[in-house]
């Protein structure tokens, strides 16, 4: 037996061809869903990831408005994570911006 014939007697035997009457309109919006299915699964996985933002001690304290030594202090009282390469302080924006708290007014 070839592989001519495995393949035939494989794959060709099983498959049951039917007809099925339907408008154009009927198969181009059972086509439309599939593809939208199956393009909404495939974004789930293959999202893009945006690039992390840093920021340095002045850009937290200019965002909020304190001193470099407050920022020094919520580091400290672990208020916020700090990052470090070499002498330098960075912070993840994400991780600040999720730092603050509602206040109970």
């Amino acid at each position: 037996m070839n592989f001519a014939e495995v393949l035939t007697k494989k794959y060709f035997d099983m498959q049951t061809i039917q007809f099925i009457q339907t408008s154009p309109e009927q198969l181009e919006n059972k086509i439309s869903n599939r593809v939208e299915i199956q393009l909404q699964e495939f974004l789930k996985h293959f999202t893009p990831t945006q690039p992390k933002e840093y920021l340095s001690r002045q850009d937290v304290s200019k965002m909020f408005g304190v001193d470099i030594s407050t920022v020094h202090n919520w580091c400290k009282s672990k208020r916020l994570n700090p990052l470090g390469i070499g002498s330098r302080v960075y912070f993840l924006r994400s991780e600040v911006e999720a730092s603050l708290k509602p206040l109970n007014v």
